[in-house]
């Protein structure tokens, strides 16, 4: 596939980077190498079927100074990111970094260690755990902590535990309370876009190189080995809730709405550690994840991170994270944590300072800047955020998706948007030209917004293509953010190939096996085609045998409606008798499987199948 040399203009972006970032502070470069104490020879971690589903070692290029093709600010994160292995944090509090997108951290007990945050796959959590064992012994895990409710801090859980080892009361899990919850919803209800977008945003299908993947900031890429769950048998609700795990007391500080609507900080008195999570990582995190999710909240973010530094701050060593490296001394602590919490802070009130003044989110986007302390301070770099994207997050999340502006109230979709503008310019060849001159002339945004455009009103114009995967590849070389650089990337591969779909998925039968009756119906409501199922007037009852609970079903309108209620043979049409893994198998398309008892009107089964369908994870998101 063809890949293109940086063009004069980015070269003189990235001198001028390296000329004036601070480069010459490396105590980055200090802290990640502190305590290293060996990773696994080989690199390859595999499945059991022989797959791959991480190799430590294929981010091994990334040494040396920065590419004319990588963003040097970027560069150097991904240099710190890609180290893998196993660290000793303090004595008996260890990390292994590098195994997945995120770290999973190992803390010693009484008789065993707790495993903070065990990756996304088991594959790459049972690698780590052995690594860990390797230097430090074969110790029992006794107990595993859940920071929050995204996957990659649970999904490699059964690398780790086994079911049988919760149930008996050998392992406890923990985790703050609704996390499972939350977990298993962002998986499904919107499970089929963003694992999309996901593709899009870790570079999934990316080559790796100088001219492709670097890492998305937080981390290299996620594994793609399998993925559960196993529900907390220990819920943390409040802040100031303190627990004696393994003769170790952890005291907890409760953080919902932040990088996620679940998620905690704990401190370790023993080992004077605190563990931020992904609240405070070495980045400018996202408020707006370009995968798609809620949009979080920078001023409770900020208030978070000011509660942990006045309640841990004096009596803490080392903070370390679910990402990235800790940091060592009472001093650099606050420092770094203080940062963190002025940049969300700046963020959010600047924003709304400047909309109050009735700038849009793309026009404070433009114009903000951030105060010199913070520009120079790497943690606060958008290597994974960015100040353009979370600014957007911000103004959509107090004012919407509307700029005020009435001739922006009911603009045509993209692809007869496109067709009218390219008419207006004078047709497509027309706009190409026009973009290879902004191309020439190093303005690639302007080249991308034309040829958007152009391949819009015509996907099949192989010029248009052709430049508009150039314009994305020069894009992607200048940008510092990881995760913009793999969205231009990405698109540049589709542009000049075909749609890669979904490289990964998070929907694991073992998450799902968790979604609760509710989650179930609101999953089957989701898939409804409102227009096929207009004339549909439906009324049934599901009895959950498993469960002893039954739910009045109804259709109309294009609405399913569900209310728990005991189930009557004499209003239903009919009654539908199961167990909740029977359905969930019934709602993935399984119909002829033993399990499902169906009185009364066979048909009303099949009348609510047949309006239903599936997400599509092949759609298109560079081409109509």
């Amino acid at each position: 596939m063809q890949q293109n040399a940086a063009t004069e203009a980015i070269i003189a972006q990235q001198r001028t980077l390296r000329e004036t970032l601070p480069f010459d502070d490396t105590r980055d470069f200090a802290q990640a190498d502190r305590g290293y104490l060996g990773t696994i020879a080989g690199g390859a971690i595999t499945a059991p079927d022989g797959s791959v589903v991480w190799d430590t070692e294929e981010f091994d290029f990334i040494a040396g100074d920065a590419p004319d093709t990588v963003n040097p600010s970027l560069w150097r994160q991904a240099t710190l990111v890609a180290k893998h292995g196993l660290y000793e944090v303090v004595e008996g509090v260890y990390q292994v970094r590098g195994f997945d997108l995120s770290n999973v951290s190992f803390i010693e007990g009484d008789s065993g260690v707790i495993v903070i945050d065990p990756l996304i796959s088991k594959e790459t959590a049972a690698a780590a755990l052995a690594l860990y064992r390797e230097h430090r012994g074969d110790r029992p895990v006794t107990a595993v902590i859940y920071t929050h409710s995204h996957i990659d801090h649970f999904g490699g859980v059964f690398g780790v535990t086994t079911a049988e080892e919760v149930a008996s009361g050998a392992v406890q899990i923990i985790g703050p309370a609704d996390m499972v919850g939350h977990a298993v919803a962002e998986n499904v209800y919107a499970g089929v876009a963003m694992g999309r977008r996901a593709g899009y945003m870790y570079g999934a299908a990316l080559e790796r190189g100088p001219r492709g993947a670097v890492g998305a900031g937080l981390g290299q890429s996620t594994s793609t080995g399998s993925a559960g769950i196993l529900v907390p048998t220990l819920d943390v609700h409040e802040t100031g809730e303190t627990h004696v795990i393994d003769g170790l007391e952890i005291e907890f500080q409760m953080a919902p709405g932040t990088e996620a609507p679940a998620e905690m900080h704990f401190y370790f008195p023993k080992y004077r550690a605190l563990c931020m999570a992904e609240n405070a990582t070495h980045t400018l995190h996202n408020l707006l994840t370009l995968r798609g999710a809620v949009v979080r909240d920078p001023h409770v973010w900020s208030r978070y991170l000011t509660e942990a530094i006045e309640t841990f701050g004096d009596r803490t060593d080392v903070v370390f994270a679910s990402h990235h490296w800790p940091t060592w001394g009472a001093d650099e602590i606050r420092e770094f944590i203080g940062q963190q919490r002025d940049l969300y802070a700046y963020l959010h009130d600047q924003t709304l300072r400047m909309l109050n003044q009735g700038l849009t989110g793309t026009e404070i986007a433009e114009v903000i800047e951030l105060p010199p302390a913070l520009v120079n301070a790497w943690n606060t770099h958008g290597y994974y955020g960015s100040v353009s994207h979370n600014v957007k997050a911000i103004y959509q999340r107090y004012m919407g998706w509307f700029d005020g502006n009435p001739a922006r109230l009911w603009p045509h979709p993209p692809q007869p948007l496109a067709e009218r503008y390219v008419a207006a310019i004078g047709g497509i060849d027309r706009v190409v030209e026009l973009a290879r001159i902004a191309y020439e002339g190093g303005d690639f945004r302007w080249a991308a917004t034309l040829l958007d455009h152009a391949v819009f009103a015509d996907q099949t114009h192989e010029a248009a293509r052709s430049l508009y995967a150039d314009t994305l590849e020069q894009l992607a070389y200048g940008a510092e953010n990881g995760t913009w650089r793999n969205f231009f990337l990405s698109g540049a591969t589709e542009l000049r190939g075909e749609n890669f779909g979904t490289p990964t998925t998070t929907n694991a039968p073992e998450i799902v096996a968790q979604l609760s009756p509710e989650q179930v119906f609101d999953a089957i409501a989701i898939s409804i085609d409102g227009p096929k199922a207009w004339d549909l007037d439906l009324a049934f009852d599901v009895v959950l045998s498993d469960l002893g609970r039954s739910f009045r079903v109804t259709l109309r309108n294009g609405v399913l409606v569900y209310v728990e209620k005991a189930a009557d043979s004499g209003t239903a049409q009919a009654t539908l008798t199961l167990t909740k893994p029977r359905l969930i198998a019934l709602l993935g398309g399984d119909t002829q499987s033993d399990g499902l008892e169906l009185t009364g009107d066979t048909e009303v089964l099949g009348r609510l199948l047949s309006v239903t369908v599936q997400g599509d994870p092949s759609f298109n998101i560079v081409t109509p």
